[in-house]
């Protein structure tokens, strides 16, 4: 993408992912001047090939890791490249229970905007708008070692069920969604909203870009975003102008951009959900070749509330050998040596489960005086609870199986929610319920830090429904439908 010059924009959208990739293609669709900045590249599926090592260096994130106690940490993934973490994520999309949305209210004080407490009915419209777009569908084409597991869940009392996920007929179950699709079967907003407003030239993208900070000025009714400042692929420095600000940047990240920017807001980088997770895996006699399939098919939904354990299972799974290789242990800790060589030697015979965990957002992202980045993990013993059942669970279905060994990782979050939460009142949140700052006009934000509580399911396509909401928002505030800044 060329870099284009430095004029205002309508709309200014930080981050290409489940919420900036929709704002960002549902406007420009309306025809206004939206210019999109991402960090990463802008990789489609002719590059992407199965090579674990070279697509974790060009999709994603450096890792991140936050302390645990007794030496431990929690290992945090995400996309850094067009589509963000769509572009490298299962396409797993379900719906928020609407136990999950309850939560909002009391969290954060969030109404709609008849004044009640929100609820799952508020996104109904906009979850159909966005299934309707990626073509959710069921799949129900389970591969062998799916059967082989849910033998296993039968003789436990629990049943796997077909997953819903935003992919199309091209999906050839080659297990690659990690390291991007090669097929174009799965439906990031690289290749849906942002390739559609690309096609009609009606977008522009810059990527290799390092936003440092969102422009503030004083204005008649109080601080006002203008724009951002960053730096571009070539270490040289814009600014940016524009009428709104919309930061998606992620929730690790949107909260450092808004504490970069001057926002003093107590709650920005507070409330952070981790939807902490672990793989559990089980060795058995025949080949699992769990690798070589569309890696989430089904899921057990026996445990989702927090009054039934509060975890949800899905399968059938297991990470790529380097990453198998890398974070595999068992009841003695990480495995090494002869062991780690056995297991890994195993690699096609091995059959996984994805044990996710509800939590109570108690975790916490900063900037210290240098601009670095501060993770804190703070589970409490509810939530240590629940990864305990989890785990627990997930040996116990593997052995009913018929695995004569289990093995399992350390915690995972890849479903990292909060940071900038939406509610009602500005001191428990960072937004307003149109998801504008409370401390900032014209700044919005489109990310998954706006979820109040951590969802019990994969947030992305609650995510793009929130964002196909914001779109929607800004929309009638340009058109002059409905009073904005």
């Amino acid at each position: 993408m060329n870099a284009g010059s430095d004029v205002g924009f309508d709309v200014i959208v930080v981050g290409s992912g489940a919420g900036g990739g929709v704002v960002a293609g549902e406007l420009a669709q309306c025809g206004r001047k939206v210019l999109l900045l991402e960090a990463g590249p802008h990789l489609t599926s002719g590059h992407f090939r199965r090579w674990e090592a070279k697509a974790t260096h060009d999709l994603y994130w450096p890792l991140r890791f936050a302390a645990l106690p007794g030496g431990d940490a929690m290992i945090f993934l995400s996309g850094k490249c067009v589509g963000g973490s769509t572009t490298i994520n299962t396409k797993v999309a379900l719906r928020a229970h609407e136990r999950d949305i309850a939560k909002w209210h009391p969290a954060s004080g969030l109404t709609n905007d008849r004044g009640e407490p929100f609820a799952l009915a508020d996104l109904d419209e906009y979850y159909t708008r966005v299934e309707n777009l990626l073509g959710v569908r069921e799949r129900g084409d389970w591969e062998n070692c799916v059967h082989t597991v849910q033998a296993g869940f039968r003789a436990l009392g629990a049943e796997l069920q077909p997953v819903h996920s935003y992919t199309d007929a091209r999906c050839m179950s080659y297990g690659s969604c990690l390291q991007g699709c090669p097929t174009d079967g799965g439906k990031s907003t690289m290749n849906t909203y942002i390739a559609m407003a690309l096609s009609r030239d009606l977008l522009e993208v810059r990527t290799g870009v390092r936003v440092e900070r969102v422009l503030v000025a004083d204005a008649p009714g109080g601080p006002r975003a203008r724009g951002v400042a960053y730096v571009d692929a070539a270490g040289e420095r814009h600014a940016a102008r524009a009428r709104f600000v919309v930061v998606a940047a992620g929730a690790l990240n949107s909260p450092q951009l808004l504490l970069r920017s001057g926002l003093a807001n107590p709650a920005i980088g507070r409330h952070v959900g981790l939807h902490p997770l672990r793989l559990v895996y089980g060795l058995f006699d025949d080949p699992q070749d769990a690798h070589r399939v569309y890696p989430i098919t089904a899921h057990c939904m026996k445990f989702q509330t927090d009054d039934a354990g509060g975890f949800v299972i899905e399968a059938s799974t297991i990470m790529d050998p380097i990453a198998f290789a890398t974070t595999v242990r068992d009841a003695n800790g990480p495995l090494w040596g002869p062991r780690l060589v056995e297991t890994v030697r195993a690699y096609r015979h091995w059959n996984g489960l994805l044990a996710m965990v509800n939590d109570e957002n108690n975790a916490s992202v900063s900037i210290d005086n240098d601009g670095g980045e501060h993770i804190e993990v703070d589970l409490q013993p509810s939530e240590r609870a629940r990864l305990d059942g989890a785990l627990r669970f997930s040996r116990e279905a593997l052995g009913a199986a018929g695995a004569k060994k289990v093995c399992w990782t350390g915690l995972i979050s890849t479903h990292t929610q909060g940071g900038c939460r939406m509610g009602d009142d500005p001191l428990r949140s960072v937004v307003d319920r149109h998801c504008e700052s409370h401390d900032v006009k014209g700044l919005f934000v489109g990310d998954a830090s706006l979820l109040a509580r951590t969802l019990s399911v994969n947030p992305s396509l609650t995510v793009m429904a929130l964002a196909t909401r914001l779109a929607e928002r800004l929309e009638l505030v340009l058109s002059g439908e409905v009073p904005g800044a």
